[in-house]
């Protein structure tokens, strides 16, 4: 789960990360507001949305009058904001984060993610701040560090004053870089976090550290222990279908091919879009409609996959094991009668109860294609939305 620029912030600034003075505005006029609140001579506009590369695309702006402010927050709320991260759909801008502005003298790039391979927490920083991650690692590698956090003690003091050492920051700021490292750390940790990075963490000139922009992102199986981090989902930036799907106790990933795909266990899912592609198709989504497929469940997962105009094909693709065939019959046959389908659907069931699974779709009379075995299927449903 991702969160909004201003939440990471209020999150960081509870573990002792130094931020800029800001307030959340919906309308210009709040917008202005804010700055007179804020006071000083600059200000910063910046459209809160769930995506990278805002300022590019004009979702950043700086202010030198309350003015400019309004006028900004004019051009930016209710309008979509496109970044080459959010894709030709943009995102929604409905609330602004205005900020006061901040004497900068070095910018530095400061990250934290899970390092599956290494099962650790990694910290990645740079000396180039202000750029994404990835064009750092392109135009001067040698500037990124990174440093492995052991999970057993957590990230230690000499830690957190080698990365700050290592980024060049001046002595007299090196214990205030150093705690805001460990800060970041500990919000990271106790909150759960899957992703942070502060970019660009700032130098000012009086040499204090200042995180000027933030991003959080969390894992979802862990919300149930961070309620305060549940509630400040924003539905309005996430893919609607995967906010209906997440939403019904369903695992959905909208993807931009024409192969619907409801499938049971992630394994499975990701076998199925595989052999859609060797079969010269492309499939529409990732669906898992997880262990327990009763009737019910298979019946939501299918309006949910026919909401995507896009979806010229159909593919129930079931491996049953805790699962069992003749309930999924039954949801397909359920699901069908209630949406009223029109479109082309492959059934391949295999696993417990699958004859009597079969004789159900047999019996049902119901338009249904039915496969032996996964390529097959693959290879029907590709042809069926070639032909739709």
């Amino acid at each position: 789960m991702d969160i909004h620029e201003y939440q990471a912030k209020e999150i960081l600034a509870k573990f002792g990360v130094p931020v800029p003075r800001g307030g959340l505005a919906y309308s210009p006029e709040q917008a202005a507001y804010r700055a007179r609140e804020i006071g000083g001579s600059v200000w910063v506009v910046k459209a809160q949305v769930h995506t990278g590369g805002r300022g590019k695309a004009g979702g950043v702006k700086v202010c030198k009058s309350e003015h400019e402010v309004e006028e900004a927050a004019d051009r930016m709320l209710g309008r979509k904001l496109v970044t080459h991260q959010s894709g030709p759909a943009g995102k929604m801008v409905n609330r602004l984060y205005i900020e006061g502005g901040v004497n900068i003298a070095k910018e530095f790039y400061l990250g934290f993610v899970l390092d599956r391979s290494l099962q650790r927490v990694i910290v990645i920083a740079s000396s180039e701040g202000g750029m994404d991650i990835e064009e750092i690692a392109e135009k001067n590698p040698d500037s990124i560090v990174r440093v492995p956090v052991e999970p057993a003690v957590g990230m230690q003091a000499f830690q957190a004053r080698e990365i700050a050492f290592a980024l060049g920051i001046p002595g007299a700021a090196v214990t205030e870089a150093a705690q805001t490292i460990l800060g970041c750390y500990r919000a990271f940790r106790d909150k759960d976090g899957t992703m942070l990075e502060i970019n660009p963490l700032v130098l000012t000139g009086e040499n204090h550290l200042v995180a000027l922009d933030a991003k959080m992102s969390f894992d979802d199986n862990a919300l149930f222990r961070h309620p305060d981090i549940s509630e400040l989902r924003d539905k309005s930036q996430e893919d609607p279908r995967e906010t209906q799907a997440a939403d019904r106790g369903l695992s959905y990933v909208g993807l931009d091919g024409d192969v619907g795909c409801i499938v049971n266990g992630a394994g499975l899912a990701m076998a199925t879009m595989d052999m859609i592609l060797l079969a010269g198709g492309a499939p529409a989504n990732f669906l898992d409609i997880g262990g327990g497929a009763t009737p019910d469940r298979v019946a939501k997962a299918f309006r949910l996959v026919t909401q995507d105009k896009n979806v010229k094909a159909i593919l129930v693709n079931i491996f049953a094991g805790i699962n069992r065939c003749d309930w999924v019959a039954q949801g397909v046959v359920k699901a069908v009668e209630m949406t009223d389908l029109k479109l082309p659907l492959i059934v391949r069931l295999a696993g417990t109860h699958v004859e009597e699974g079969r004789r159900i779709l047999a019996e049902s009379g119901i338009n249904v294609i039915t496969a032996a075995n996964l390529a097959e299927a693959a290879s029907k449903s590709v042809a069926a939305a070639k032909a739709a």
